[in-house]
């Protein structure tokens, strides 16, 4: 079965173009997908220790909310 992609890629390149104005690598869609997979997945760990730090069993809104700067932070190119 071939896989499907989510995306047309040569739109993501596009958007990527038009807003950094340089140009581009042939695989920077999959680098920025893999980066923003990092980032949720540094983002859930940290909301769910902050979760327990406060008390609570599962991941909240709130405990998202509070880590989510510093890990925007760290991303940030």
């Amino acid at each position: 079965m071939p896989t499907q992609t989510l995306y047309p890629r040569s739109t993501l390149k596009k958007i990527l173009k038009a807003h950094t104005g340089r140009p581009l690598s042939k695989n920077v869609d999959i680098l920025v997908f893999l980066n923003y997979a990092l980032f949720m997945e540094r983002l859930i760990r940290e909301a769910g220790i902050k979760g327990k730090e406060g008390g609570e069993r599962t991941i909240s809104a709130r405990g998202v909310r509070k880590v989510r700067e510093g890990e925007l932070r760290r991303f940030k190119g």
